[in-house]
C-alpha cells in the first residue's frame, strides 16, 4: 500500500535533503505494467501546497550527524564515512574533537566551518550566473569546490576565479570535462511531448497517488504516457518546481499507483524494498537507477551542490560520482533499502564517468 502523506501549505525550504522533494535526487524504479515507478516517502512541511509528504519514520541518523547537531555550525564542519567505515567528523577545535569522541566518530580538526563554507557558497551564488559551472561543499578537504564545464569561456572563468580568490583560500577551482545538462532525452518508461524520463518515486496523499520525477522533465500540465504511441496513459504533472529545485508531481490518470510499488527494481527480474528516508552522507556508498543506464553504483562525493545549468541554476544538490546519461532523469538515487534522492543531471556518461547530482 501507498505510504500516507499529509498536505503541507508552507512554502517549499531550500537546501533539504529526502525531507525536501527537490534533494530526492535518484531513487530508482519498480515496473507496474510498463511504467518505472518506486513507492515513497517524500520529506519535511515547506513544499507548495500541492505537494504531498510522507508521515513515515526517517531512519536513525548516525553519530557524524548527531553530534554535529549538538555542536552547530560554527565548530562543525560536515562528517563523512572514511575508507575503512568510520564516521569522521570535522571540527574546528579541540574541545569539539573531544564531543566527538565519546559520541564515538572520529574528529579532524579544520580551519574553516561549516558558517564559512555557508558564507562561501552565498557569496559564489551572488556573483555574476555562468552557465556551465556548479560548486559544493568537500567536507573531507574542508574547502568549497567549484568547476567549470567545457562550455565555460576562459574570461567568465577569469572572473569567477577573481571572486573565489577574494573569498578565501579553501575554495578550489577545478576545470571539468564535458558539459552540465539536464538528463531528459532518448529515454523511457515514461514519455511526453516535453521529454523522456526516469520516474522516480510514489507518493500519495491518502486520497491519490503520484509519481515523484525531476521538474525539468515538464511543466505542469504535461501529460505521461507508458508507451511510445501515447497508448497507456500514466498521469499528469500537476506541481513541480524547475530553476531553483528540480521535482515534479504526476499525478496518477487512475488515481493509484497500484500494489507493491515499495520495490526498487534493480534488473533481473530482482529489486530492492525501500523502508525509509535520510539525508545522504559523503563518502556513503549509493546506488542509482535509470530508465537509460541501469543500476549504478558509486558513492556521494559533496553535499549542499549548486549547478549553474544552461536553462537556470538549482541549489541544495548531492553531489556523487555515479554515472547517469539521459534519460535517467527523475530515477532513484538509494542505499541498503533507503530512498536518499532522485537524478537531476550531471556531466559525462557511463562510458567515461563523470559527476551526477
Amino acid at each position: 500500500m501507498p505510504l500516507r502523506v499529509r498536505e503541507s501549505c508552507m512554502r517549499h525550504a531550500r537546501r533539504r535533503v529526502v525531507r525536501r522533494v527537490t534533494r530526492l535526487a535518484a531513487v530508482g524504479g519498480l515496473l507496474l505494467g510498463a511504467t518505472m515507478v518506486t513507492h515513497a516517502v517524500a520529506g519535511e512541511p515547506g513544499a507548495p501546497a500541492a505537494v504531498p509528504f510522507s508521515t513515515a519514520e526517517e531512519t536513525t541518523p548516525g553519530p557524524g550527524a548527531v553530534v554535529v547537531a549538538e555542536l552547530g555550525t560554527s565548530r562543525t564542519a560536515g562528517s563523512w564515512i572514511a575508507g575503512d567505515g568510520a564516521t569522521v567528523v570535522a571540527v574546528t577545535d579541540e574541545e569539539a574533537a573531544a564531543e566527538v569522541r565519546r559520541a564515538g566518530a572520529e574528529p579532524k580538526l579544520v580551519r574553516h566551518s561549516m558558517d564559512d563554507l555557508k558564507t562561501a557558497t552565498k557569496k559564489l551564488s551572488s556573483a555574476t550566473r555562468v552557465p556551465g559551472t556548479a560548486w559544493a561543499m568537500d567536507y573531507r578537504s574542508n574547502q568549497v569546490v567549484v568547476r567549470g564545464d567545457s562550455t565555460v569561456s576562459a574570461d567568465d572563468w577569469s572572473g569567477l576565479t577573481e571572486v573565489a580568490d577574494g573569498i578565501g583560500d579553501f575554495v578550489r577551482m577545478e576545470r571539468s570535462g564535458g558539459v552540465f545538462t539536464t538528463r531528459v532525452n532518448g529515454a523511457q518508461p515514461i514519455l511526453s511531448t516535453a521529454g523522456r524520463c526516469s520516474a522516480g518515486f510514489n507518493v500519495t496523499d491518502g486520497k491519490r497517488d503520484f509519481v515523484l520525477t525531476a521538474g525539468h522533465c515538464g511543466p505542469e500540465g504535461s501529460v505521461w504516457f507508458a508507451d511510445d504511441r501515447a497508448r497507456q496513459e500514466v498521469g499528469t504533472t500537476v506541481a513541480g518546481s524547475f530553476p531553483g529545485d528540480d521535482y515534479s508531481l504526476i499525478r496518477y490518470a487512475g488515481g493509484r499507483a497500484g500494489e507493491g510499488a515499495g520495490v526498487v527494481a534493480v534488473g533481473d527480474g530482482k529489486g530492492v524494498r525501500i523502508t525509509g528516508v535520510a539525508d545522504p552522507t559523503v563518502g556513503q556508498r549509493v546506488f542509482r537507477s535509470g530508465s537509460t543506464s541501469g543500476l549504478r553504483d558509486g558513492e556521494v562525493t559533496a553535499l549542499n551542490a549548486t549547478v549553474n545549468y544552461p536553462e537556470g541554476t538549482v541549489s541544495g544538490l548531492i553531489e556523487s560520482n555515479v554515472c547517469a546519461e539521459p534519460g535517467d532523469s527523475g530515477g532513484p538515487m538509494f542505499s541498503e533499502g533507503v530512498a536518499l534522492g532522485v537524478t537531476s543531471g550531471g556531466s559525462g556518461d557511463c562510458r567515461t564517468g563523470g559527476t551526477t547530482y
